[in-house]
Parts: structure tokens; C-alpha cells; sequence
């Protein structure tokens, strides 16, 4: 299959390199040139625009950090809606259905079909293709690209309404963060009163309060002090404030998401929002004096 990629970043890198290892016929951009340079190396078409993508394939994928950014790259000058060629526009990034919704009817106006297909499992998990991939769009045009899909990791139809991969994706990362700003909050008070952490979380896995924070991100990243779990907070914060937005439009209460925006807002506000998603931790260590580390 011919397919266009655009956006080589954390995930895309990954993902686009699947897809050529795979056998398909990869044309790739980024406003980086690095990032091309790499995927090139392996096999993948560089060209010079979205637009240029889109004259090449019949299916186009985007991996975009914000919502803005996709929008520009599907709609705007030189962008993918310019294509001769592309019928298909794939948006494996995390948008919000809102704006899926709306890049769905811009692009309808041009006879391409927009269909979101946000992914998550991380840096690694689109390294090895283990990634969730939360597809929704029109049932026949899912179909046709969903070989390709399963060579980034494991499919699945959430229903023909646009934006229903993106509501699936919001309410997955939304527990992930709040699984990491709770685990923060437990380990700091179980250090400050004596506890070891790696007692802690042995105990934590063996019982009824184990997370992936608690089963990969504390023991592989937090306890070493590493801070490279590969997702910024930044991003994490968009995505659950977009998990917000969606809620309250539906007239959910979400008092404690909403903690977790407010915990994710001041690490971004002290570290920057670059900083890794696992940092959530360091306001809470600054705050009560004490550091969550191991101990050997």
C-alpha cells in the first residue's frame, strides 16, 4: 500500500518505520529535516510538503503533537487538502472529537474522508507496535487501511461516528495521568513516614493499587530518577483538559480529573512543560521535603 506520512516524532518515527519495514510504499514529511533523513535511510520517500504527501497516496497518516497543528496540516495552505491524489486522511494523533469532527467535514468538501485513529502505549510501545489503535470513521474506508494499522499495533473499531477514537483515547489518558498523580501522591507519603519505595511498590503490585505507574513508570523511571518515560507533561495536560472540555460539554461531573489537570498545570508552571510526564512527582517531593528514590 502506498501511504503518506507526516509528523516524525517520539511516536511517528516509530510508526512510519513499521510501515516501510513492513513492506508499503512510505512517502514521509516533517518540518524537521533530521527526522526524515532517518526514515529515508530506511527506505521511505522524503518530499517537500503535506500537499506533496497527499499528491502521492491515497492514504495519508498524520502523528501531530496539538490539535492546531493538525488542523493547519490537514486544511490549511499546502496542506493535505490540497492533495491530487490522497481519499483518505488518517489522524493517529489526540485531537479531541471536537476538532476530529471538524477536520472531518472540511475535508468531506473535498471528497476525503477523514478517519481518527488515535494510538496509545507510549515511545516503546509504538517502538515494538504493541500501541492501541482507536480507530472510528466510515465502517468501508476503516477497512482499507486497516492492515496498515496493524502493523502499528492492535486495531480496534470503536464505530462509525467521527471523533469516537478520540473520545477512547481521552478517557484512557485521563486515568493514565490520574494513575500517575495518585501513585506520586502515595509515594511520597509512604516515604516521608519511613516506607522504602521498592517495598512499596512490591507490595502495591501484589495487591489491588498496581497501574502501569506503579508496574513500569515508579520502578523503571522515578526510582532511578531518570525522568525519560518519552511523553511530556505538557502534552499530557492537553490531553486531559481536552478530556475536560468533552465532559463537562456532556454534563459529566469530574471533580477529580479535574485535580489532575491542576497538579499537571503546576508541574508545567515549575518544570516547563517539556519536562517528562513522570516529573508530576517533583512538586509533591518539594512540598513535603522529602525525594522518592532507591535507595542502592
Amino acid at each position: 500500500m502506498d501511504i503518506g506520512f507526516i509528523g516524525l516524532g517520539n511516536m511517528g518515527a516509530h510508526m512510519a518505520r513499521r510501515l516501510v519495514q513492513a513492506g508499503h510504499k512510505v512517502f514521509i514529511y516533517d518540518t524537521r529535516q533530521e527526522a526524515i533523513g532517518d526514515i529515508a535511510a530506511l527506505g521511505a520517500i522524503a518530499v517537500r510538503s503535506p500537499k506533496e504527501v497527499a499528491d502521492s497516496a491515497e492514504t495519508v497518516m498524520v502523528s501531530l503533537p496539538t490539535p492546531d497543528i493538525v488542523l493547519k496540516v490537514a486544511t490549511g495552505p499546502d496542506g493535505v487538502i490540497e492533495g491530487k491524489k490522497v481519499k483518505r486522511f488518517v489522524d493517529l494523533s489526540t485531537t479531541g472529537s471536537v476538532m476530529a469532527q471538524r477536520i472531518f467535514k472540511l475535508l468531506a468538501d473535498k471528497n476525503i474522508v477523514q478517519i481518527d485513529a488515535p494510538v496509545s502505549g507510549g515511545v516503546r510501545g509504538a517502538e515494538k507496535g504493541t500501541v492501541a489503535v482507536m480507530a472510528s470513521g466510515p465502517r468501508a474506508d476503516v477497512e482499507a487501511v486497516e492492515p496498515a494499522l496493524k502493523v502499528i499495533g492492535k486495531f480496534f473499531y470503536i464505530g462509525e461516528k467521527s471523533g469516537a477514537g478520540q473520545t477512547m483515547k481521552l478517557c484512557n489518558n485521563v486515568l493514565s495521568a490520574a494513575a500517575t498523580v495518585a501513585t506520586s501522591e502515595s509515594m511520597v507519603t509512604g516515604v516521608k513516614a519511613g516506607l522504602d519505595p521498592r517495598i512499596m511498590l512490591d507490595v502495591i503490585n501484589a495487591s489491588s493499587g498496581r497501574s502501569t505507574a506503579t508496574e513500569q513508570k515508579f520502578p523503571e523511571v522515578v526510582l532511578p530518577r531518570t525522568f525519560n518515560q518519552g511523553f511530556t507533561a505538557g502534552l499530557m495536560k492537553k490531553d486531559v483538559d481536552l478530556f475536560l472540555s468533552e465532559a463537562k460539554a456532556l454534563g459529566v461531573p469530574v471533580q477529580t480529573c479535574e485535580a489532575v489537570a491542576a497538579l499537571l498545570k503546576l508541574t508545567c508552571d515549575e518544570l516547563g512543560p517539556d519536562s517528562d510526564i513522570t516529573t508530576v512527582i517533583k512538586p509533591i517531593e518539594k512540598r513535603a521535603g522529602v525525594e522518592v528514590r532507591s535507595k542502592s
